[in-house]
This record gives C-alpha cells, sequence and structure tokens, in this order.
C-alpha cells in the first residue's frame, strides 16, 4: 500500500511517500527556519503564504524521488490538526483536490498520532504496554499506549511546551532561532551543576508539566547576573558565569522535567516501553538520559531517527496507514483542518 503524506502543520512544507506504514521511498522537506529566524519564532501568515508557494513543488519532488506517479498511489495522508489554522488549510486543499481529480482515498491525521507512528519507520515491531512522550515546540504530552484500546493522554504540560521553552530560552541568551538545536550545540561546553534552575511539577505525583516559570527564572537569573537586554533579546555584556553554562543548566532542568516525568507514567502504567518522538527528542542530552534510565529500567527505548523526529510526511504517511486499516478512508466533502481532531485506537499491533 503506498501512501503520499502531506505535512503542513506549522512552518515546515513536507511530503513523503510510503510503502505498507513503514518503507520510506521519499521524504521531502522545505524549511521556513530562515524566514522566521529573524522574528524568533514562526509568523502563522507567513508560514501559510510559504507553504501555498511550494507545496506542489514539494509533492512533486517526492513523488519523482520515489519514483512513482500519483496513479501508483493508494491513497493520500494528510495533517488534519493540530496546528496553525492557515497551515494546514493549505496542506487539507492540496491533499482534497489531489484525492478528488485522481479518485484517492484521503485520510485525516492528528499531527500527534503521526510523531508516535514515526517510530515505525525504523521498528518492525514495539513491545506493549508503552508510553509515549511527545515533546516538541507546541506540544508536549505523554501517552499511555496499550496493547489494545485506544491510546490516553497521560500527562502534559499545563502551559508552555518544552519547545517553546527552548525556543524563548534561546532568545534570551541571545541564540539563533530554533532554540532546541542553538542550546543542545552550546550546551556540549557547558557546566551544567553552575546554576540550580527549578524544575517545575518534579515534586508531584502528577503527570502533567509546566515549563513557563522556569523561563521566568531564566529571564531573573540573567538580570540578577548583570545580563541587560536589548529589545530584541541579545546580551550586550557578559558575567562570570558563561552563556554555555547557563545554557546548559536551562537544559538540564527541562530534560530532567521530561525524563522523571515520562519514567513515572511508564512505573504507573506498567509499561514495557517508552517511545520519544517529536522535535526535541533529537536533543542529544535528553536521548542519552533516556537510554540510561529505560536501560536501568529493563525497558525498551524507541526514538526515531532525529530526521523523522521533527515535522515530517513521512510519519503522516505511516500514520495514515494505520488508520486507514482501522477506520477506513476520511469524507472527502467534509474533511477539515481541526484544532483537535481525534487520536487513533493502538495501532501498534494487528496489521
Amino acid at each position: 500500500m503506498l501512501l503520499l503524506g502531506i505535512e503542513t502543520s506549522c512552518d515546515e512544507t513536507a511530503a513523503a511517500v510510503v510503502k505498507d506504514g513503514r518503507e520510506v521511498l521519499s521524504n521531502v522537506l522545505y524549511s521556513q527556519e530562515q524566514i522566521h529566524q529573524k522574528y524568533g519564532g514562526v509568523v502563522p501568515e507567513l508560514a501559510c503564504r510559504q507553504h501555498t508557494a511550494v507545496i506542489s513543488d514539494v509533492v512533486c519532488a517526492a513523488l519523482d524521488k520515489a519514483r512513482v506517479e500519483l496513479r501508483d498511489l493508494s491513497g493520500i495522508a494528510v495533517t488534519q490538526g493540530p496546528g496553525l489554522m492557515g497551515a494546514l488549510l493549505v496542506g487539507v486543499s492540496f491533499g482534497k483536490a489531489l484525492a478528488y481529480r485522481h479518485k484517492l482515498r484521503l485520510i485525516g491525521v492528528n499531527h500527534l498520532e503521526g510523531h508516535i507512528a514515526a517510530v515505525h519507520l525504523e521498528n518492525r515491531t514495539v513491545e506493549l504496554p508503552a508510553v509515549a512522550l511527545v515533546v516538541s515546540g507546541g506540544h508536549t504530552n505523554i501517552y499511555f499506549v496499550p496493547a489494545h484500546g485506544p491510546l490516553e493522554l497521560a500527562g502534559q504540560t499545563i502551559d508552555d511546551a518544552a519547545g517553546e521553552a527552548f525556543d524563548k530560552g534561546a532568545k534570551m541568551l541571545g541564540l539563533a532561532y530554533p532554540g532546541g538545536p542553538a542550546i543542545d550545540r552550546i550546551s556540549k561546553t557547558g557546566d551544567p551543576t553552575r546554576i540550580n534552575f527549578p524544575r517545575p511539577y518534579l515534586r508531584n505525583d502528577s503527570l502533567d508539566m509546566s515549563f513557563s516559570g522556569l523561563k521566568t527564572s531564566l529571564r531573573y537569573y540573567l538580570e540578577r547576573s548583570g545580563f541587560p537586554h536589548t529589545g530584541r533579546g541579545q546580551i550586550s555584556n557578559l558575567s562570570p558565569v558563561s552563556i554555555p553554562d547557563v545554557a546548559a543548566a536551562f537544559q538540564q532542568a527541562i530534560v530532567d522535567v521530561l525524563v522523571e516525568k515520562t519514567v513515572l507514567a511508564a512505573d504507573r502504567y506498567g509499561a514495557r516501553s517508552v517511545c520519544v518522538t517529536g522535535g526535541v527528542a533529537a536533543n542529544i542530552n535528553l536521548r542519552q538520559r533516556l537510554a540510561e534510565v529505560c536501560r536501568e529500567g529493563g525497558r525498551s527505548l524507541y526514538i526515531p531517527n532525529p530526521s523523522y523526529c521533527t515535522d515530517n510526511g513521512a510519519m503522516i504517511a505511516a500514520a495514515g496507514y494505520f488508520r486507514f486499516h482501522r477506520e477506513r478512508e476520511s469524507p472527502l466533502l467534509t474533511l477539515s483542518p481541526q484544532t483537535a481532531p481525534p487520536m487513533g485506537g493502538s495501532w501498534f499491533t494487528g496489521i
């Protein structure tokens, strides 16, 4: 079964062709990073316009690289949400037009379900039950994945996503956008023990998380240390504590919360496996820490290749494959972008 996956939930236009939900034949991505970099974050109107300008070329490139034509496809999977409504509308409209013109099945996919499905692009099976941490610029959720039945939201951030905290923290430190990779790089030369930032929500029994207070703590620390900021968030003078130390300590606080909450969820649900996906899953420190705690706890860890952690079309095609086998296709006329489309059932097994 060949599916074309289309992803336009935020600032990356992506398309891929995937066979049977696992074999990636092509995976093409157009990044808008340089467009939004000068603003320190994604500008929805600019993102929408750029999706419109490049989506046709991206889809054609994915088909060419896979050496298939539209008539060879079994269907089209497209991100239905959550995401920026204008950006989503571009992908959904394009997918609907292709499906209608070429009489193809159309499958609407929850963006977060796509991230979880990314583990299938490199792993044939996943030991169940499992917990899945989806951590990105817009989302920080923990799901319980049972052997049978629907996915269950076990915990989530009550305010900012971890990826957003990285972006805002990097801006305060005068680093480049996107903030996660910038902090990850500079932290390699820093000492995370030099500063003790708070670990929000770490001392309670909840599986929920919070990161807004951590950003505030960073801002207050910089002010106390004599780091006056310009209006653009740049640091205009230095302190006895180096920027790499601050970045490393800030990153360590975020990673500690993510790791401990994920382990708590795995213990509570008796999970045999841990899956970690989303853009922040590319963070080296997070991957290493999770590998350590899963090895100590006798659990299997599944983290996709970094190219499948960030938004991409292959994960949408994979999720579309499992959703199609579970629920068949989406109604062509009524499929539309949604802020919270339904998550699917336990599609890890049975196919």
